[in-house]
């Protein structure tokens, strides 16, 4: 990715009126991504054929810098704005940064400590070594219940993350759900623990968050995102909590990777519930990547996922992915994905969603496909 660097000592001499002694800079970088898709059984329409935005990297634009502050410490921001370029739209709820929003400090010795809207240890250290990070929502659980796809970020947090010890890393973030009179309602908190040598690469990590007192807040309220976006867990927005704990691997054989990876996540409800036991999803997976040559790479991935507790619902999805590198900074792609659902998810029969497109299918099966475009900046 080309990113124009501003060297920004001269600015601020010219803006603040007055010396700067550290070096300091400021990168402003984007992504693009756009396409056409075809998706059959949409809300119990059997075709639908629209622009789709997002497919492999969500389409964004940010700045991030750094500040020199000596002694191996500096001073780092980064804003990111999601967008949908089909129709100029702001995402993540409408946010100006709703991507990513933060400052902290970064010590060569001490690692890195974040304040602001950012992402949970488990999508920093897990999500890189599962077959999304390659080909997108099209590889991610149905519903991507348990975030899988990072379709959620973590508000008011504070995130501190290791410098490598001989390839380990780790990370614990804490977030602040903000309720007067009770300090744990909206509250999250994650931990991880990674080992890549560039080879090898393994990860877990835990994830609980609190979707509020039903006394003093309307669920879900909570400083995460909302999970509830399709129908294979929209029964389970009124849980108290949810409590996710995601491990996954990736080994790389020449111009072949090949991972796997898995999750169990409970969604536990309180008096104030829709539903009274305990909702279970445990989901297995494996991809494998073929870099064919060097501008072109070929992916195909299966997603088994299983609910208990209070429903009983099945799903295998199996994804397909191609993507070729016109240049550095553009590539195109085609992607397919395929669902089929059985049993109950809470609130009736099973509906197929592929990825983490969160389109109901309305009936059993849904597949979709895409051929688009990507540009970075």
């Amino acid at each position: 990715m080309k990113k124009f660097v501003f060297q920004s000592s001269a600015l601020c001499l010219a803006v603040l009126g007055s010396p700067v002694h550290a070096q300091n800079n400021v990168t402003l970088y984007g992504i693009i991504d756009t396409g056409i898709a075809y998706v059959h059984n949409s809300g119990g329409n059997s075709t639908q054929i629209t622009t789709m935005s997002g497919s492999l990297a969500g389409s964004r634009w940010g700045l991030k810098g750094n500040e020199d502050l000596g002694g191996g410490l500096k001073a780092i921001f980064q804003l990111e704005n999601g967008f949908d370029p089909t129709n100029g739209t702001l995402g993540q709820g409408s946010r100006m940064f709703g991507r990513q929003a933060y400052i902290g400090l970064s010590d060569e010795k001490l690692g890195t400590v974040t304040l602001g809207r950012q992402y949970d240890p488990i999508v920093d250290q897990v999500q890189p070594l599962t077959g999304d990070n390659y080909f997108g929502a099209m590889f991610a659980p149905p519903g991507d219940f348990d975030n899988y796809d990072n379709s959620i970020r973590i508000n008011n947090s504070v995130k501190w993350v290791s410098p490598s010890w001989g390839g380990v890393t780790v990370e614990a973030l804490y977030s602040f759900g903000g309720v007067a009179g009770s300090v744990g309602s909206g509250q999250t908190y994650s931990a991880s623990a990674g080992y890549n040598n560039g080879t090898l690469g393994i990860a877990a990590g835990y994830m609980h968050i609190d979707y509020g007192n039903a006394r003093l807040v309307t669920r879900p309220a909570s400083s995460a995102d909302s999970l509830f976006n399709s129908a294979v867990n929209s029964a389970y927005a009124s849980a108290r909590s949810v409590n996710s704990t995601r491990v996954g691997g990736q080994y790389v054989l020449g111009s072949v990777t090949l991972g796997a990876a898995y999750s169990f996540t409970e969604y536990n409800p309180d008096a104030s519930s829709a539903f009274t036991s305990s909702e279970k999803y445990q989901n297995a997976s494996a991809f494998g990547i073929w870099q064919v040559a060097p501008n072109f790479s070929l992916g195909a991935g299966y997603n088994y996922t299983k609910s208990s507790g209070d429903s009983s619902a099945k799903y295998h999805m199996f994804s397909l992915g191609a993507d070729y590198n016109l240049s550095k900074r553009t590539d195109v792609y085609a992607i397919a994905g395929y669902t089929h659902a059985s049993g109950q998810n809470g609130a009736g029969e099973a509906q197929a969603v592929v990825g983490s497109y969160d389109i109901d299918a309305g009936k059993s099966s849904q597949v979709i496909t895409v051929v688009g475009l990507r540009h970075s900046f």
